[in-house]
């Protein structure tokens, strides 16, 4: 690992690493890149931060590239965290981003899903959500290893680069479905070479706490970072009536900081003071460092809030009951301990799960002909993958895809994508019905079980997926089997066709080999 303070500063038990999230904001040369980068460089001459984050078009909007502005402030002498979203690109764009940021020596990146498109240029842009997190964390670990990919005279191997990537989890959700989502799909993250994680905004002590029991209950031996946000009452009223997806201001919360408006410095120093308090629990719970943010925030308040953190650090149990924000009904995978405020270590046993809304008739019949056909050893299994063969490439081919791909159309809503996730979602299409096209577990968006695009209209198909599997006793599939990203090599053709041909990720997944073989 070439010199890093940040990535020393998470790895070290001694320390306690400290990022400030900056916003580039929409154009060039305009005053919030002026701004951000006189920031970056107070930051760097002040010593008291490790990295300075960058975020990607953050709310969908478009905005100056953070790998840019991150090879700038590098220069400065201070470590850029680069927000790597998987929105906006494809993976090979994406390959040739990291190419871009390795070159320049930007080694810290912190991997997420990214915010839905809302606007751009002549109108909204059409969404581009090729590979997820999951798959974007794989890649970035191959290039650690040094990426091989098949040439022309065998596999070529490149050089080993050097990245620190991490991902996100949100601990702050509200219902029993949403919230194991979460945790499923930070498993997977972790499989796939998250090397640190941080939390998503909430205010909710026991959350945070929930979260470092997870991790460590779970066994993941990765560092954790706690995320603070300096907040106004306008940024709290927008994230009360989920105007920023993902961060969680509850109804208490935000009558409290509506009455510190009347304040003489207008709730100045009680924002100030509730970070700090934050700082403080986070860092007494056992998290290795803070994510801290806020709109239009001076580089002498951050430093504020490290300084009155650190002094609170030792009587941070005694803070606890400012952050007795939970939300209406809200779910908790830990018992509540009544003696520290926080849980116990023993999760609970969820028997509860919310209903999918509409009838899910489609589901059992979906299971049964999966157990009838698409399991190996079972009845029709091997009679298909020999039909499958003799068709295969005969006149016949044509006029089975387009059956199949009609059936589909009616139950599941097909895209035609031949390389299937229905199984993989409990028949549920992550192409067709997740907005952001999600085929390793929901984005941090949700609300209320609502998905994050279409709030009140729409549940996420991940809610679903776990109410269906819950029924069975099978909800943990969720957290099971990294689904790769689509093959659009298989685009247009059969996904029956390519399970029993051995061609799709399920077949793979399963070690089927070509029928007749």
């Amino acid at each position: 690992m070439h010199n890093n303070p940040f990535n020393k500063a998470l790895l070290d038990p001694q320390m306690f690493a400290v990022s400030w999230e900056l916003v580039p904001g929409r154009g060039a040369k305009e005053a919030a890149q002026e701004r951000a980068l006189a920031l970056a460089q107070r930051a760097a001459a002040g010593g008291k931060i490790h990295a300075v984050s960058l975020t990607d078009n953050p709310g969908g909007t478009p905005a100056m590239s953070a790998d840019f502005m991150g090879t700038e402030i590098k220069k400065m002498g201070i470590e850029p965290l680069v927000h790597l979203t998987c929105k906006d690109k494809n993976r090979s764009s994406i390959e040739s981003q990291l190419y871009a940021l390795d070159r320049a020596g930007v080694r810290n990146l912190l991997v997420m899903t990214g915010d839905y498109p809302v606007s751009g240029y002549m109108g909204r842009p059409s969404p581009v959500f090729d590979l997820d997190p999951i798959h974007v964390l794989q890649l970035i670990s191959e290039m650690n290893k040094g990426l091989e990919y098949p040439g022309p005279k065998g596999i070529i191997r490149q050089q080993k680069c050097d990245f620190f990537a991490g991902a996100v989890v949100s601990p702050f959700k509200a219902t029993e479905a949403e919230q194991m989502a979460q945790y499923y799909k930070l498993k997977k993250k972790i499989e796939a070479g998250a090397q640190f994680i941080v939390t998503q905004l909430g205010y909710d002590a026991r959350k945070i706490h929930e979260t470092f029991l997870f991790m460590k209950q779970s066994g993941f031996n990765v560092p954790i970072v706690g995320n603070i946000y300096i907040l106004p009452y306008g940024a709290a009223n927008k994230m009360n009536r989920n105007g920023l997806p993902g961060n969680v201001v509850t109804d208490k919360l935000l009558a409290d900081i509506d009455q510190e408006r009347n304040n003489s410095d207008k709730g100045v120093q009680a924002r100030i003071l509730r970070a700090a308090r934050m700082y403080a629990i986070i860092k007494g719970i056992g998290f290795n460092g803070v994510h801290i943010g806020g709109h239009n925030i001076k580089y002498e308040q951050v430093e504020e809030i490290i300084r009155q953190g650190e002094a609170l650090a030792p009587q941070w149990t005694e803070l606890i009951k400012y952050f007795d924000y939970p939300m209406k009904n809200g779910f908790y995978y830990f018992e509540f301990d009544p003696k520290t405020g926080l849980n116990k270590e023993k999760p609970i046993d969820p028997q509860t799960v919310e209903t999918a809304g509409k009838p899910e008739i489609f589901y059992g019949i979906s299971r049964f002909f999966h157990m009838l056909m698409f399991e190996p050893g079972k009845k029709l299994y091997g009679i298909m993958k020999a039909i499958s063969g003799k068709i295969a490439g005969s006149k016949l081919e044509n006029i089975f895809h387009k059956l199949e791909y009609l059936t589909k159309v009616l139950i599941f809503n097909c895209r035609d994508c031949g390389d299937c996730a229905l199984i993989d979602v409990a028949y549920l299409c992550p192409m067709s019905q997740c907005p952001k096209n999600q085929r390793n577990g929901a984005c941090g968006g949700s609300y209320q079980g609502w998905c994050e695009v279409y709030p009140f209209k729409k549940q996420c198909i991940y809610v679903r997926a776990y109410a269906r599997l819950k029924k069975y006793a099978q909800e943990k599939q969720l957290e099971q089997n990294i689904v790769p990203p689509c093959n659009w090599d298989l685009h247009q053709s059969s996904s029956w066709l390519n399970f029993y041909l051995g061609k799709d990720h399920n077949a793979k997944k399963q070690d089927n080999s070509p029928a007749g073989k």
